[in-house]
């Protein structure tokens, strides 16, 4: 019996052992993206190709539609270790005011400056920062071109957004941005917005096409308004758990992080051909809006950026001195 008992406990002891090393490995991967969104084929492809690598050492588990919770719970979750890797935006800019820059509208002017960006300003100068606040960025990818959808009336130039409750990500200046334009901009979770929007409790929002077509916004809104106002990047980030992962471990996510960027890019310029059209289908009214209005209302947040945030100026001529022809 005494035989049999410390065989019981040897083979628990094994089983107990077994699930702690599998737990350890597993690398949990949290975004808000849907499926279909370009955060989840973007996290996809990143997890594929790193597992790939990987082999036995660990494994990418992806979670996607807030499955760990939203951009602030999944940073604080990156802060204490219980998240391995997230997928953070706009909600950068509070970990530092310094991400605010491309909360500018109109900074951006097209995917090849993106990646211009990325290598010139965000590697060198906003990483170190996201650093010394406990976030490790491996990699820039993509949010996207975002634009206005909403149940009042077509967005043309910035006074047709008077009044119009307008549900925004967090961050300070995307507020900024839309109070001058005259809406009522409010901050929730991705998560929430359908409903809001079904309720009425929101008018409108705004995001990158494949944000608004894969969380079913067209079902629930009148208008889509291609303002372009704002590109967001993507940022793949680690935090506490990162220096517990072996460094080849390490090595290998950081290295595929940044190989699949031009992937993204590419994968996220197709996205967004596509969607225009599927968008018209789904019976949504479509419209262009007076880009020009919208850069000409914008002169105050940019003052603004500028004398306000560390660097805000030179993060700004920086990244336009990136512009095709400059």
């Amino acid at each position: 019996m005494s035989v049999f008992k410390a065989l019981l406990s040897l083979t628990a002891a094994t089983l107990l052992s077994a699930g702690a090393a599998s737990a350890q490995t597993e690398i949990k991967f949290g975004h808000v993206g849907a499926p279909g969104s370009l955060f989840a084929q973007s996290a996809e492809l990143f997890a594929q190709r790193a597992n790939a690598k990987l082999g036995n050492k660990a494994k990418v588990v992806v979670f996607g539609s807030s499955q760990l919770g939203g951009d602030s719970e999944l940073l604080k979750k990156l802060k204490l270790g219980t998240a391995d890797l997230a997928l953070p935006s706009t909600v950068m800019t509070s970990v530092a005011p310094e991400f605010g820059v491309f909360e500018m509208p109109y900074l951006v002017q097209d995917r090849g400056h993106a990646a211009r960006i990325a290598d010139k300003v965000i590697r060198p100068v906003l990483v170190p920062i996201a650093e010394k606040a406990g976030y490790r960025i491996l990699g820039v990818w993509e949010n996207g071109y975002r634009h206005i959808t909403n149940n009042k009336r077509p967005i043309v130039k910035p006074a047709d957004l008077e009044g119009v409750k307008l549900r925004v990500p967090g961050g300070v200046w995307r507020v900024k941005m839309f109070k001058a334009y005259g809406a009522n901009p409010s901050p929730m979770e991705l998560k929430e917005v359908f409903v809001a929007l079904q309720t009425g409790v929101m008018d409108g929002q705004e995001n990158p096409l494949t944000q608004i077509y894969s969380q079913k916004f067209q079902e629930v809104q009148k208008y889509l308004s291609m303002t372009g106002h704002v590109y967001t990047p993507a940022y793949i980030t680690a935090g506490a758990s990162w220096s517990r992962l072996p460094p080849d471990v390490q090595k290998i996510l950081a290295d595929t992080a940044k190989e699949v960027e031009p992937d993204i890019l590419k994968l996220a310029a197709k996205l967004d051909d596509e969607l225009v059209d599927k968008m018209k289908k789904s019976g949504i009214a479509v419209n262009e809006a007076d880009k020009p209005a919208f850069v000409a209302a914008s002169k105050g947040v940019y003052d603004e950026f500028s004398k306000e945030v560390p660097l805000g100026k030179k993060l700004i001529d920086d990244s336009l001195a990136l512009a095709k022809g400059s």
